[in-house]
């Protein structure tokens, strides 16, 4: 993946967040996991998670950090900081990337593969946070090379398909 010139190169391991201005590009690999990203045009400020499962389940957060491993722990997480930088959720446009089948061979038809479950989960998540959704490339087969620039509020993704 190229790197844009001037921007502050942010590369995202599965379970990180990064929230940023427009001095940053933000960059991860995805399978199953799914990013979503978030950007404020006005203040180009953006977010964007990597993220690994849709939940935590039924652990009581009150007794344990948030873990951006699990989407709306991590969409809770990149609000938070985008607040104190003054930008509301409504206020951001929402991307969604990722939940490839990593596996197509190995899937069993009758159940839904954890690709798709994230995906899902991160739609419902940007949708219940009034997050308008403007963009987004989901599922398929394969994993996708992400890059995310602040400055401009653009995501290019590459899905590349498993060799045979």
């Amino acid at each position: 993946m190229v790197r844009l010139p001037d921007l502050i190169d942010i590369f995202l391991q599965p379970g990180e967040y990064f929230v940023g201005d427009a001095d940053y590009q933000i960059r991860t690999m995805l399978g199953s996991c799914v990013s979503m990203t978030l950007w404020h045009p006005g203040k180009r400020i953006g977010a964007m998670s990597h993220f690994l499962l849709p939940t935590h389940g039924l652990i009581d957060t009150a007794v344990r950090p948030l873990d951006a491993r699990y989407g709306d722990e991590a969409l809770t997480l990149m609000l938070a900081e985008l607040a104190q930088a003054g930008v509301q959720p409504s206020q951001c446009q929402g991307k969604i990337f990722g939940g490839g089948n990593m596996f197509p061979k190995h899937s069993r038809s009758s159940t839904m593969h954890i690709g798709r479950r994230n995906g899902e989960a991160a739609r419902a998540l940007l949708q219940a946070h009034g997050i308008p959704i403007v963009s987004e490339s989901l599922f398929g087969i394969g994993h996708r090379q992400i890059i995310f620039d602040i400055s401009t509020g653009d995501v290019w993704s590459h899905q590349v398909r498993p060799t045979a």
